[in-house]
C-alpha cells in the first residue's frame, strides 16, 4: 500500500480503535510500537491502537493521514473541550476545567489521580452535569465519604434524583444518581445492573485492588458493559502500581490486558517463599509515561498552587447514630417555642438555652465519632499528615486510642515540655501522621506546617477560635494551600451551626477574615433558626 494511513475501526468486542497501516520503515515501526495498547494483527497485516486523541496527535506528527471519521472524532473532541472550558471557568478552578475536558477527551473512561484536596469529586460531577443523558450514574465510594458525595451532587448537578443505598437488604432502585459504599456493593449487584447504568464512578480506586476481595468482584460485575467508567485516586499510582491494576484494566482492557505481565513489569513481582509479592514498583517512568499519554490525569498541589486560594474549606457530612440526640433535640425545640425563641436567644449565653445547645453538640459528636474515625483512617491511608482539632476530652482520648501508634496530642493534660515534643515530633518525624489537639490548648502559639490539611471534629462557640486553629497550618513558610474539613454529624445542630457560618455574612467574615463578631450573634441566630 502507499503512504501512512490511520483509519477508524472496531475490534471484536465493539471497542473503538485506530487501524494503523504503513509501508515498512524501521524507525517508524519503533514509534508505532511505543504507542500504549498497540497490537499487531497478523491476519490483517496491520497494527491497531485504542482510540485516544493523544495517539492521533502522535500519528499526525509522524506523517500519518487520518480518515474522515478520525478527523471528525478529533474535531469533535477539540470543540467539546472548548465548550467545557468556556462554561466552567466561572465555577471551577482552571485545572479542574482541564480535568473535565480530559474526561471528555477520553469519553468518560479515565483515571483522575489528582492529589487529595484538588477536587476530584467536583471534576467527576461536572462531567456528569454536562452529560444529563448519561443516567443512571452509579457512584461507589468508601462509607465515610458517602454523604459527602450526596451533598456535592446536590450542589453541582441540576435537579439530581439522588438515592443513597443503605444496608444489605436491597430494594428497587429508582434514583438516577445512585451512591453506594464498597462494603455493601456485593449485596446490590443485581439491583444495580437492572438499572442499566450509563456511568460508574469509583472513588479511591485502591479499595478494589485485591482480586480476591468481594468488593473487587462486585465492582467488576457492575462495571461490565457500562460505557463510561471513571476512577478517582489520590495515591501516587507509580509508587503502588498493583493498587491501580483493576481500575486501569476496567477503564481500558487493551492497555494492560494481563495481570501477570503487569505485576512482573511494574510491581517488581517476586516469590518471597509464601507466594507472589507484588507490593513493589519497577519501571515507574515507563508506567507513568504510558498512563500520562492515555487514561490518567494527575496534578499535585504544587503544580496548581497559583490557582488555589490560601484556604479551601469543605463541610463533610458524616453518618450519625444516636437515639438520645433525637429526644434531646425535640425537647430543645419545644423549649424554644415555649420561651418564644427570640426572647430566649437574648439570654442564650448565660441561660438554659446555652446549656441545652451544648448538650446537643456533645450528643452529636458522640453519634458521629465512629464515622469520623473511619474518615480519618481513610485520609491517612491516602495522605501524609493530618491535624485534627476537638473540644471534649472523650473525643481526643478516642482518637488517641485508635491512632496512638502514629499520633501525638496537645490538650490541657499535656505539660509545656510534652507539648513542644509533640509539635516537634509531628513536624519532623515521618512516622507521626496525626496531630490531635484541643482547640483552646493547641489552637494558638504552635506551628504545624508539616501538614496542609486540618479537620475539625467539633465547632467551638467562638468562630475566632476556628480561624486561630486553622492558622496553625497556614503559617508563614507554608508552601501549600491548606485544606480545611469540618466533619459534621448530618441532620444535627452541627450542620445548623455550619450553615450559620456559611450564610451569615458577618460570621463568615469572622471565620475568613478575622473580623470581630460577638459570640452571642451566632447563638442568637441559631436559636432563631430552631424557633422558626
Amino acid at each position: 500500500m502507499q503512504g501512512r494511513v490511520a483509519s477508524y475501526a472496531k475490534n471484536r468486542r465493539g471497542d473503538k480503535i485506530i487501524k494503523i497501516e504503513f509501508p515498512f520503515d524501521l524507525d517508524l515501526l519503533e514509534k508505532v510500537r511505543s504507542i500504549p495498547g498497540r497490537k499487531w494483527h497478523k491476519e490483517l497485516d496491520c497494527w491497531s491502537a485504542p482510540l485516544f486523541t493523544s495517539t492521533l496527535y502522535s500519528l499526525i506528527s509522524w506523517g500519518f493521514t487520518l480518515d474522515i471519521l478520525l478527523d471528525q472524532f478529533l474535531a469533535d473532541a477539540n470543540h467539546r473541550t472548548d465548550e467545557i472550558l468556556g462554561d466552567s471557568r466561572s465555577k471551577l478552578y482552571p485545572f479542574q476545567s482541564e480535568g473535565v475536558a480530559f474526561l471528555e477527551k477520553t469519553k468518560g473512561r479515565a483515571l483522575i489521580a489528582d492529589e487529595m484536596g484538588l477536587g476530584k469529586t467536583i471534576q467527576a460531577l461536572a462531567w456528569l452535569e454536562i452529560h444529563p443523558e448519561l443516567r443512571p450514574a452509579i457512584i461507589i465510594v468508601p462509607a465515610s465519604l458517602k454523604y459527602n458525595w450526596g451533598r456535592e451532587a446536590s450542589k453541582w448537578l441540576t435537579s439530581p434524583d439522588i438515592e443513597i443505598l443503605q444496608g444489605t437488604t436491597p430494594w428497587q432502585i429508582t434514583g438516577n444518581i445512585i451512591i453506594i459504599n464498597y462494603d455493601i456493593l456485593f449485596n446490590w449487584i443485581e439491583q444495580i445492573r437492572q438499572t442499566f447504568p450509563k456511568v460508574i464512578i469509583t472513588d479511591e480506586c485502591h479499595y478494589y485492588k485485591s482480586n480476591n476481595a468481594k468488593r473487587t468482584k462486585a465492582v467488576k460485575k457492575v462495571a461490565r458493559k457500562v460505557p463510561h467508567f471513571i476512577a478517582l485516586s489520590g495515591t501516587p499510582i507509580v509508587n503502588r502500581p498493583v493498587e491501580a491494576f483493576n481500575a486501569l484494566h476496567i477503564i481500558n482492557p487493551e492497555l494492560f490486558p494481563d495481570y501477570w505481565r503487569y505485576v512482573h513489569r511494574y510491581c517488581a513481582a517476586r516469590n518471597n517463599g509464601f507466594g507472589l509479592d507484588v507490593s513493589g514498583a519497577s519501571h515507574k517512568e515507563e508506567l507513568h509515561s504510558i498512563l500520562d499519554k492515555t487514561i490518567m490525569l494527575r496534578r499535585l498541589k504544587k503544580d496548581v498552587l497559583k490557582e488555589l486560594p490560601a484556604k479551601v474549606r469543605s463541610f463533610v457530612p458524616l453518618e450519625f447514630v444516636s437515639k438520645e440526640y433525637a429526644i434531646a433535640e425535640d425537647d430543645f425545640i419545644q423549649y424554644v417555642k415555649d420561651t418564644k425563641g427570640e426572647e430566649a436567644a437574648e439570654r442564650a449565653v448565660a441561660g438554659e438555652a446555652f446549656t441545652r445547645i451544648a448538650e446537643l453538640k456533645q450528643l452529636a459528636v458522640k453519634g458521629k465519632l465512629k464515622a469520623a474515625i473511619a474518615w480519618i483512617s481513610d485520609f491517612l491511608e491516602i495522605e501524609d499528615k493530618l491535624v485534627v482539632f476537638a473540644t471534649h476530652k472523650f473525643v481526643i482520648d478516642a482518637l488517641m486510642k485508635e491512632f496512638g501508634k502514629v499520633a501525638v496530642k496537645v490538650d490541657g493534660s499535656v505539660s509545656q515540655a510534652e507539648r513542644q515534643r509533640s509539635v516537634d515530633s509531628f513536624q519532623a518525624n515521618s512516622k507521626v501522621k496525626l496531630f490531635v489537639g484541643n482547640i483552646k490548648a493547641a489552637g494558638v502559639g504552635i506551628t504545624l506546617t508539616a501538614s496542609s490539611s486540618v479537620a475539625f471534629l467539633e465547632l467551638p462557640w467562638s468562630p475566632g477560635d476556628l480561624e486561630q486553629a486553622e492558622d496553625r497550618c497556614h503559617r508563614i513558610g507554608q508552601k501549600s494551600s491548606v485544606n480545611i474539613y469540618y466533619l459534621l454529624a448530618r441532620d444535627t445542630i452541627e450542620e445548623q451551626i455550619a450553615k450559620q457560618i456559611d450564610q451569615k455574612r458577618k460570621v463568615l467574615g469572622q471565620v475568613l477574615d478575622g473580623e470581630e463578631v460577638e459570640t452571642e450573634s451566632l447563638l442568637t441566630e441559631l436559636i432563631k433558626q430552631y424557633s422558626s
